[in-house]
């Protein structure tokens, strides 16, 4: 009879615990999220942590307000994040590579070990020109950079963005130089080689999808060695065609959170990535439409998939001398 009472008190004790335990994985935000994307309007990020924040809303049944903090690289609105309360509500979003190469160039002290990453797409570089340039594929533009050593105006969204990544890995394996003309986001940048400001730009696919479509850009070659079909426009070729040696890592993107938020927080979001967004169709036509590949992970797989790029990204700063701390001392060993 006595063993049978202390069955009773156990088993009531477990049931008591489960509700308990489940709401303490739970998080329910009680006031708006502060989402700061570190680059303009219009650009990659902007436009894939929009399709995101939509998903999440109804699910947290809370407004993610999504804020756009420009300038420096994306380090402004990402350090604004940082120095944050550590309450998660206020997380940014933008390329995994960048959180890694902050501290690498001297920008903020903070590397990507200290962030809870939720990645959503990867983006592959795309080297585009005006449609009336004479540069007809990406053979033709190589022999005019060689022939013009530092004269063709390259755009990119600055020093840190993936456009200044593609076109310094094109002059690691060819030996060019050219004439860097920044802006405060991808958007604009693809916009100033539209308008005749720039000649080249080497922005991401989805950034210049719309200009492709419309007719006012034409793509040389996706850095990458495996075409690219952007729907409503057509096959971009790989860059091996002109570089069979070219090596690249994909470019991650997703939403970002400093660690030493609360853990219900980050496993609640964590959640609702498995059952929200790698389900989501919302992103799953973005991305078709955008050059874009859906890969959503989130944790531990997500600092996996990103770390590559990141590798590659700080040692070609390094070698090209844009990069104030060697990579190695900072984690980062050389690939």
């Amino acid at each position: 009879m006595k063993a049978h009472r202390i069955f009773i008190v156990v088993a009531l004790s477990i049931l008591l615990a489960l509700p308990l335990s489940a709401a303490a994985d739970t998080w329910k935000p009680t006031k708006p999220i502060k989402l700061i994307v570190p680059w303009g309007a219009g650009g990659s990020t902007d436009q894939v942590t929009r399709v995101c924040a939509g998903e999440l809303e109804k699910p947290l049944g809370q407004t993610i307000v999504v804020v756009n903090q420009p300038g420096a690289s994306g380090s402004i609105g990402t350090k604004n994040t940082l120095d944050a309360a550590r309450d998660g509500y206020t997380w940014t979003s933008g390329a995994a590579k960048d959180l890694g190469t902050y501290q690498i160039l001297g920008m903020i002290d903070t590397n990507i070990r200290d962030w809870h990453l939720f990645l959503n797409i990867s983006l592959p570089q795309v080297v585009a020109v005006q449609a009336s340039s004479p540069y007809k594929d990406f053979g033709d533009l190589l022999d005019a950079f060689k022939k013009n050593p530092g004269q063709i105006k390259v755009s990119s969204a600055g020093i840190n963005s993936a456009g200044h990544s593609g076109i310094e890995t094109i002059r690691k394996y060819t030996g060019i130089s050219y004439k860097h003309i920044t802006y405060d986001g991808g958007n604009p940048a693809v916009i100033a080689v539209v308008a005749g400001e720039a000649e080249v730009v080497t922005q991401l696919s989805s950034e210049e999808t719309d200009m492709l479509k419309a007719g006012k850009l034409r793509a040389l070659a996706v850095l990458d060695d495996n075409p690219l079909n952007i729907q409503g426009y057509g096959i971009v070729p790989p860059i091996t065609k002109w570089i069979p040696e070219f090596k690249g890592a994909p470019i991650y993107f997703g939403i970002f959170i400093p660690k030493g938020v609360p853990s219900d927080m980050v496993q609640t979001l964590g959640k609702l990535w498995d059952s929200v967004i790698m389900k989501s169709e919302k992103l799953k036509k973005y991305a078709a439409g955008r050059g874009a590949v859906f890969a959503p992970s989130w944790g531990e797989e997500a600092q996996k998939r990103a770390f590559p790029k990141i590798q590659e990204d700080a040692w070609l700063k390094w070698d090209s001398g844009k990069a104030k701390v060697k990579p190695d001392t900072v984690g980062i060993p050389k690939p």
